[in-house]
């Protein structure tokens, strides 16, 4: 394997606004080219926005959805990879023939659709089908992986998508500054956000704390550190619907160091470069040498009552 350049980016969506989310994709893509990065890769539903699907019918929402790889966005996509040159990953709301709908993420090139993601773990609307494979895939060399925001907290996944040949695990997100049982958790005034250019010390340290970034450090690098791969973790900052989000997006190597992270608040991108003697170097590889499986195959396969949550609470509750 050859190193790469990988792009994270965070940006502020705008709800159902294709056209304009395509538009700072595209403006994005045409930064990350211009500063040599091989791939970009875009938050979960960064095409269509997320948080104001909760409030759709299912009719709405199978308007927002459209068919992968033959709609509009998916298209859109491949000819800004052909015309920079990148591998683009970014995410949309799918729709099948049977009227199925899924959170999806895709990874296309310059040649088409290289691979897609439905998120394992859906809540945002009850309409939304959950995905029952793991996606992994060659890029550039490299072996790939992609799980969608809640598909990460749940540690078998990054785990069996390690296992499956991932040493880089995309994990597009829209996360934190949300309620939540854990102490510290919460919203953040979108008042400090229309005000962040005058006080950006009183928002940075509601995004910096444990609704937010402080959260993110608990777990995220120990996927990277347990599993000895790189985690390119994307994120929108600002307004999505009525709720704000605070970005964080990063690129972290199977130490679990953070290479690149944005830290604007504002659209940001950042670059980092994927070597592969990391791989090896990094802890996480010695561990999954030593792994016992005989020990615990039936206990992690055995049966359990599941929970899944149908959506987040809105701010107006």
């Amino acid at each position: 394997m050859k190193p790469i350049r990988i792009a994270s980016v965070q940006f502020e969506h705008k709800s159902g606004n294709k056209d304009y989310n395509l538009k700072i994709i595209e403006d994005f893509c045409r930064n990350a080219a211009e500063a040599g990065a091989d791939i970009i890769s875009f938050h979960e539903c960064a095409i269509s926005g997320y948080s104001f699907a909760r409030n759709l019918s299912k009719e709405q929402l199978l308007a927002v959805s459209e068919y992968i790889p033959d709609g509009p966005s998916t298209a859109k996509l491949i000819s800004l990879a052909a015309k920079f040159n990148l591998s683009i990953l970014a995410g949309l709301f799918e729709k099948d023939v049977d009227e199925n709908i899924y959170n999806t993420y895709v990874c296309v090139s310059k040649d088409g659709l290289l691979a897609k993601h439905s998120k394992l773990h859906p809540f945002i609307h009850p309409s939304l089908q959950p995905g029952n494979c793991y996606c992994v895939f060659e890029l550039l060399g490299w072996k790939c992986g992609i799980l969608i925001c809640y598909d990460n907290n749940i540690i078998e996944n990054v785990r069996a998508t390690h296992l499956l040949g991932a040493d880089v695990i995309f994990m597009p997100h829209v996360t934190m500054c949300t309620p939540s049982s854990r102490p510290g958790a919460g919203f953040v005034d979108p008042v400090l956000w229309d005000n962040r250019h005058k006080d950006p010390t009183s928002l940075r340290i509601e995004f910096d704390g444990l609704k937010g970034r402080a959260w993110l450090m608990k777990w995220l690098p120990a996927r990277a550190y347990d599993n000895g791969i790189y985690v390119v973790f994307s994120n929108p900052i600002g307004m999505d619907d009525d709720q704000l989000k605070n970005g964080c997006s990063m690129i972290l190597d199977p130490f679990g160091d953070i290479l690149a992270e944005c830290r604007k608040l504002d659209n940001d991108m950042v670059v980092a470069m994927l070597t592969p003697e990391k791989l090896t170097q990094a802890g996480g590889n010695r561990y999954k040498k030593a792994r016992r499986p005989e020990l615990y195959d039936k206990i992690l396969g055995s049966e359990h009552a599941s929970e899944q949550k149908v959506a987040w609470i809105s701010p107006s509750n």
